[in-house]
């Protein structure tokens, strides 16, 4: 029986993610850099400078929020990676909890922006337009022109400095709502994304799910061409299983199906709480399966690594053997659970999706703050981080800051020379001592500046030595 969704408050676990988009040459790299406070985003005149996404961590009264920088809509790029650029743009929309419209004041409103109002016009996301290179009170009304899109327009300058505090403010009015740590009233159902090159039995496994035949199930790879919600129950609490289509190598894109295919089951793994990449245990790893792997760590997604149809290989190889084959390719994802089951008997999966469960609880864990530094200051005491140019570089303090995935931010006099290997050293002393070890965790370097807290690893130890 199909049931109404109830609409509920919007809450933000992770860190709000706010991108910067518009037409080339608005001045969105001028913008993310003017909020940032340094030069992050190349500044060029040139249209199409900015091809990735650029990050930053960015502090908004007490939140934090996660700006991304994108490159120009509608530009056809000269190196001919226009799709892989529209590809970023498409992803830090799909993934936004607000969106930065940007526009030039100077020239007005332009065909490109109607095209880029187009695209945003069934975005769920809060949406300001923020009207660029306003450089002097005497051209705001230069701006009223921008109205027509249908949301608020705020006049600024990132060249003069003008405007600023009102952005800024108007993005903490829309920040979503924060948990605080706490609970929220009602536990929201799981979402499970099932996925896997072509042909692994992962409709078959929702099919045993649901109790039911509710997908096509075939021997033909590429039966499932779109991604499928389907509801079911397990000891009385409700998920989400999320099928989708096989993924393809790249070059095998070859149709419009298998490319809108490949994008859904991308943006379902966005709309996870937990995946579960499922694994043929009569094939080898193939690039595919590479490829899928990388994408789910790129979204901090917590997964477990599913190596289905083991009932054909259980008298010829060892569980083991399969567990370090498969630790040996992914030897970055070696705090992902691995679970052998049967989909089409039922073998096993009520223990994967208990595991899934305890996955998503993970996912949603807050560690206090004096234990957190109680942990790095130890992990320092341990292994100091590697000298930066003859000097030491300095850790004050951490915090968790965000929970889907659990979000970290040390506080350090330079954080460019906290290398990449201290910084995993770091993270497998989080995932020893943390209830969250089974998951991925988000880890920001953040200077500290003059108005932060003091060093709080230092006073938080000294107090309980005292």
């Amino acid at each position: 029986m199909m049931t109404a969704e109830r609409s509920e408050p919007e809450i933000s676990m992770g860190v709000p993610r706010i991108a910067i988009v518009g037409r080339p040459n608005v001045g969105k790299s001028s913008l993310f850099n003017w909020l940032a406070g340094r030069r992050l985003a190349v500044v060029d005149a040139v249209a199409g400078v900015t091809r990735d996404r650029v990050t930053h961590l960015l502090a908004v009264n007490d939140r934090y929020v996660e700006l991304i920088d994108t490159g120009g809509m509608g530009i056809q790029d000269t190196d001919n990676l226009t799709e892989e650029i529209e590809q970023q743009i498409s992803l830090a929309i799909d993934s936004a909890d607000m969106i930065l419209f940007v526009v030039d004041t100077r020239s007005g409103p332009a065909p490109l922006d109607d095209e880029v109002a187009k695209r945003l016009r069934y975005v769920g996301a809060p949406i300001l337009c923020v009207a660029n290179k306003t450089d002097a009170a005497g051209l705001e009304p230069e701006a009223s022109g921008f109205y027509r899109f249908g949301h608020k327009v705020l006049t600024v300058s990132a060249k003069e400095n003008r405007g600023k505090h009102d952005l800024l403010e108007a993005i903490y009015e829309r920040l979503p709502a924060e948990t605080n740590g706490q609970p929220i009233p009602q536990e929201p159902t799981m979402k499970v994304a099932i996925v896997g090159r072509r042909n692994t039995g992962k409709s078959t496994f929702v099919n045993t799910l649901a109790e039911a035949e509710r997908m096509i199930v075939s021997e033909i790879p590429g039966t499932t061409r779109d991604s499928v919600d389907v509801r079911f129950e397990l000891d009385g609490k409700a998920f989400v299983a999320i099928d989708t289509p096989g993924f393809r190598r790249r070059k095998s894109v070859t149709t419009d199906i298998d490319f809108y295919g490949t994008h859904r089951a991308q943006r379902s793994i966005r709309r996870a709480d937990v995946v579960l990449l499922f694994f043929d245990a009569s094939q080898r790893i193939s690039k595919v399966d590479k490829q899928l792997c990388d994408y789910i760590a790129q979204q901090y997604k917590p997964c477990i690594f599913v190596v289905n149809k083991w009932d054909l290989m259980a008298e010829t190889m060892s569980m083991n053997k399969w567990v370090r084959y498969l630790r040996g390719i992914f030897r970055n994802m070696g705090y992902v659970p691995i679970a052998f089951i049967t989909g089409q008997t039922g073998k096993n999966v009520k223990a994967l999706l208990n595991h899934a469960q305890m996955l998503y609880k993970q996912s949603r864990a807050r560690v206090a703050t004096s234990a957190l530094n109680k942990m790095v200051r130890a992990a320092i005491e341990h292994t100091p981080p590697p000298l930066y140019r003859n000097r030491r570089p300095k850790i004050y303090y951490a915090a968790q800051v965000a929970e889907q995935p659990p979000t970290i931010v040390l506080f350090a006099n330079n954080p460019q020379a906290i290398s990449a290997q201290y910084q995993r050293y770091l993270l497998s002393v989080f995932r020893d001592h943390v209830e969250f070890a089974e998951v991925p965790v988000k880890l920001y370097l953040r200077k500290r500046e003059s108005h932060d807290r003091t060093n709080l690893i230092d006073s938080k130890l000294n107090a309980n030595r005292g």
